[in-house]
């Protein structure tokens, strides 16, 4: 099990580390959340350069440069993550295809910065475009639903995360999954189990307490929130089931990504 878990890890880290660069960025001006026509032009460039033959999903990330409050900066990110969503489907890249996008919020000025504030401020104005090649975890686990799966897929959904000692379904976990609720209504004869995660959990117990309940199954319940979410949205319950994996399974790159569900594929 541990020569498992060290696999799945390494999966993960060569994933994020393939991710370190974008593959594509735009700027913004100061306090605006809409493009120039050079700019708009980039995001087309990318658009017709892709090759979607090779490519899983496209991710997007916005940024603020440190001037402002801190809400203020994150709602001003994401609006600019809509923009470039946005123009991205509105030129015909498919929005099932764009499994990430997410406002981060201000960038806060290094001491190393102080002497180019303004260019560096220009810089941090931002959204980056990340690519996820097909197959970059390897074979047979993928980071988004697939038109054609095989039994033993698993697919790790970066977006369908929790808040500690929650199993409650955030706004954008929800988004998520209403995407995976068409997919589902395609291929009709697709049957998983749906498994749940923690983190932060003593060596004493194998799964943590969820907050609502007081008891030791939030990784189950997390994946029960799940299995009725896409019941409710017309997925029969007769193609799921949902099991709990407490903190066995660590990918190790943080507790915000324990915090998840996964889909094993048992039936196609």
């Amino acid at each position: 099990m541990k020569r498992t878990i060290s696999i799945l890890a390494l999966l993960f880290l060569s994933y994020l580390q393939a991710q370190e660069k974008p593959v594509e960025t735009v700027y913004f001006a100061f306090d605006k959340y809409y493009l120039n026509k050079d700019q708009i032009q980039n995001i087309v460039a990318f658009i017709k350069n892709i090759d979607t033959s090779t490519v899983e999903s496209v991710q997007i990330y916005g940024y603020c440069d440190d001037r402002g409050e801190n809400d203020y900066n994150y709602k001003l990110s994401q609006k600019r993550v809509l923009t470039v969503h946005n123009i991205l489907t509105k030129r015909g890249y498919s929005r099932s295809r764009i499994t990430i996008f997410e406002g981060k919020g201000r960038i806060l000025l290094k001491k190393d910065d102080l002497e180019n504030v303004n260019e560096t401020r220009s810089k941090n104005r931002r959204v980056d475009l990340f690519i996820v090649k097909k197959n970059s975890f390897g074979n047979n686990i993928y980071n988004s639903f697939q038109d054609d799966h095989q039994v033993g897929d698993r697919i790790y959904l970066h977006n369908i995360l929790f808040e500690l000692g929650s199993s409650k379904l955030t706004l954008q976990s929800q988004r998520e999954l209403d995407k995976i609720v068409i997919k589902l209504q395609k291929q009709k004869t697709l049957e998983f189990e749906i498994r749940g995660h923690v983190c932060c959990t003593s060596n004493l117990y194998s799964d943590a307490i969820d907050k609502e309940t007081n008891k030791h199954n939030l990784s189950l319940n997390r994946a029960k929130t799940v299995y009725n979410y896409l019941h409710n949205e017309g997925i029969n319950r007769l193609r799921m089931k949902y099991s709990g994996r407490g903190n066995k399974y660590p990918l190790g790159q943080g507790d915000k990504l324990d915090r998840r569900v996964e889909f094993y594929i048992s039936k196609n």
